[in-house]
């Protein structure tokens, strides 16, 4: 019998557009001999659609037209099985509410990537492939997981985050602190981020006073607090990506994406391949892999990774981003990618591993982990309830 996958998509993000790719990679890579792929679509105001349609690249060409012929459903836990359910009644023939095993979130940003969806899928009991709620979480907060590698002994560069209300509050006398950051070099430049958002979106570069308070202004309109790093000069960007989960995780051989600038930008990844690649996603983007790098920059590369992704508690596939200095050879974690765009199949193409193999390696640990979850205990037995007091209001 044939594993139900539902395959997550969309979302409240401003990186929706590029999950409903990454989503509808992963739908046509499953192996159809093992799998009934189910297409799983988190519209941007939040709410869930599926049908065949939704499975479909070019169903996306008119959003309001699919929307406006789509069945709304939701997630459902009846008699053991986890069904999505649609929300309506026909007013002729039956619902048919599709059942599913397990989840594959192939999100981006916040409100999917974070956590948020992955504390859903477990409140629900439904097995997923990925990052837990908790590395979920730490992994899109840029400050913290930098705050917990470096606690690790993990190569990150130094920081300072400051937020909206701080800034506000005296824009002149913030810029003037942060001036002041860096004890053993000059301030400028730097790099300027939204704390908790991927793909580039909201990041930019500044060289003056006049740049920066414009590059925090635009993070600000993304997130609450920013983040701001010293640039590095000459950069290169070296990624690699890891799979599986505990020991049992291993690392990809590393590529080295191609910019149009010295920041890899939105439109570098995602819009730099033409007409050709509109559907491609992140694998569109231009890269050289395995990146030409010394053998001991690579093997450093692939240790940190192994060793970032085991210290944020990671699983399934992740995208680790390095920064590299091509002056002295200085090599830093940049961030980690908890559902890297196109699920980074092109790493693991590259090493030997299909992307239909890939997923089923996912989907196998998501199951190992449910099962390893249903013999812990997450309730108590207990008759508080029936001795208990209740006071009336007021009381």
């Amino acid at each position: 019998m044939k594993i139900q996958a539902a395959v997550i998509f969309g979302g409240r993000s401003v990186e929706h557009e590029v999950s409903i790719i990454t989503g509808m990679q992963v739908f046509a890579a499953l192996d159809r001999e093992k799998y009934d792929p189910v297409p799983l679509y988190i519209a941007k105001d939040g709410v869930m659609y599926s049908g065949e349609e939704f499975g479909r690249i070019e169903s996306y060409r008119q959003m309001t037209k699919l929307l406006s012929d789509a069945r709304q459903v939701s997630v459902t836990r009846e008699g053991g099985r986890f069904l999505l359910r649609p929300t309506a009644k026909k007013l002729f023939g039956a619902d048919r509410p599709a059942a599913i095993d397990v989840a594959i979130p192939a999100v981006h940003g916040t409100f999917t990537e974070d956590g948020s969806l992955q504390g859903f899928l477990e409140l629900m009991g439904i097995p997923y492939t990925g990052c837990d709620v908790l590395s979920s979480a730490v992994c899109m907060d840029k400050p913290v997981a930098k705050a917990l590698l470096r606690a690790r002994g993990i190569s990150v560069l130094p920081d300072r985050v400051i937020g909206k209300e701080e800034y506000e509050s005296d824009p002149d006398a913030a810029v003037a602190r942060l001036e002041t950051a860096w004890e053993d070099r000059e301030f400028y430049p730097v790099v300027v981020k939204p704390a908790n958002l991927g793909s580039s979106v909201g990041i930019s570069k500044a060289d003056s006073r006049a740049k920066l308070t414009k590059a925090m202004e635009l993070a600000f309109s993304y997130s609450s607090r920013v983040l701001i790093e010293p640039a590095v000069q000459p950069l290169r960007e070296i990624n690699v990506s890891v799979l599986g989960e505990g020991s049992s995780a291993r690392a990809s051989v590393c590529e080295e994406p191609i910019g149009s600038d010295e920041i890899l930008s939105y439109q570098d990844k995602y819009q730099s391949g033409g007409k050709a690649a509109k559907n491609a996603g992140m694998s569109s983007a231009r890269r050289v892999i395995p990146a030409e790098i010394p053998d001991e920059t690579a093997q450093s590369a692939r240790g940190m990774a192994l060793r970032a992704f085991s210290a944020l508690g990671c699983a399934g596939v992740v995208r680790v981003d390095f920064l590299l200095d091509g002056k002295n050879g200085g090599l830093y974690v940049n961030e980690l990618n908890t559902l890297p765009g196109s699920m980074a199949f092109y790493f693991w193409e590259k090493t030997g591993l299909t992307f239909a193999a890939m997923l089923d390696e996912m989907i196998s640990l998501a199951f190992a982990r449910q099962r390893e979850r249903g013999n812990m205990t997450f309730s108590y037995s207990t008759n508080l309830l029936s001795t208990a007091e209740f006071g009336t209001k007021g009381e």
